[in-house]
């Protein structure tokens, strides 16, 4: 009787495994639930597929477009003859490009690591838990939150002018009249600073969102081994945060290169084009100028720089080793 049932009991155990039941042979619940994922994953693609298209259409024919116009010589009108990448030659042998490319670079490495290390010093500052600390991230925020029209009639309200307050207070201080926007050096470092200003607050929500998810452990781990304040930044905190860091480097960057209010609104450009970035060469280029051509030219050539910038840095990203 033994032996029997524990016969009985195995070929049970082998119809389970194969998916019979005790009643004869079923279907089996690999084959069934892999073709009902099928069934779902087909739904879920009939359901995005509207979505995609409409994306594709907004965004690849634009793209498609712009591409077209940087190979002909047309203007806003007439799309113009096929020239070829005679526009794109044009534009890397042109003076004015090479000077608007290197503010950019000027402009970018000032904004992302201005405001990077402001941004973290604050998040330093404002990470342990102090009365009216809340209040203060607040108005932190402010330069951020503030529509950038208003922000910059208030700088050009602070230093365009002579009789504006920080010019009245240089000749105060023996310095002379200091026309900020009027001479080419001081409105270049104007405009970084004022780039700095209002881009810190971002990097100080993203640094504080780093240090959040950092361990405190590891902090009191490194006091009893008697490490110091710089040790336990240099080796501790930007290791831990350094996917952050990265991300935070990446996305500014590519504001800073794509800023075009922030120096169109504050100079313009000028003074004697030294404040042109690329972004604000391109506009010129095609809605002053009328020349569609190059100026389309100039902003596929800073999305090249911008995807060579990102992918360096998303690489940067995937080899970090926070363990």
């Amino acid at each position: 009787m033994s032996r029997v049932s524990s016969e009985t009991l195995r070929r049970s155990l082998d119809r389970a495994r194969k998916g019979v039941g005790s009643s004869g042979a079923g279907r089996s619940p690999g084959k069934s639930g892999s073709r009902r994922r099928g069934k779902v994953a087909w739904t879920l693609v009939l359901f995005a597929l509207p979505s995609v298209v409409l994306l594709v259409l907004l965004n690849a024919y634009p793209v498609i477009y712009a591409a077209l116009q940087s190979l002909r010589n047309g203007d806003l009108i007439d799309p113009g003859a096929f020239v070829g990448l005679a526009n794109y030659a044009t534009v890397l042998q042109s003076p004015d490009f090479w000077r608007a490319a290197g503010f950019t670079l000027i402009f970018t490495v000032v904004g992302v690591f201005g405001s990077w290390a402001i941004g973290l010093a604050l998040a330093l500052l404002l990470r342990p838990r102090t009365p009216g600390g809340g209040i203060f991230k607040v108005l932190l925020l402010l330069p951020w939150v503030v529509p950038i029209v208003v922000s910059a009639m208030s700088w050009n309200w602070l230093v365009a002018t002579p009789q504006s307050p920080l010019p009245m207070l240089t000749k105060a201080l023996g310095l002379g009249d200091t026309l900020f926007l009027a001479d080419p050096t001081l409105a270049q470092i104007t405009v970084c600073v004022f780039k700095v200003w209002i881009s810190f607050p971002f990097m100080m929500m993203m640094m504080s969102s780093a240090l959040a998810s950092v361990d405190v452990n590891v902090y009191e781990a490194s006091r009893v081994d008697g490490a110091s304040a710089w040790q336990t930044f240099r080796h501790i905190t930007l290791p831990m945060i350094a996917r952050s860091t990265f991300i935070s480097w990446i996305l500014m960057t590519i504001f800073c290169v794509n800023d075009f209010p922030t120096v169109f609104l504050l100079t313009g450009g000028g003074p004697l084009q030294s404040t042109q970035t690329l972004v604000v060469l391109a506009y010129s280029t095609v809605f002053q100028n009328f020349q569609t051509g190059p100026g389309v030219a100039i902003a596929f050539l800073m999305t090249l720089v911008l995807v060579v910038i990102s992918v360096f840095l998303y690489r940067r990203i995937r080899k970090v080793d926070v363990a």
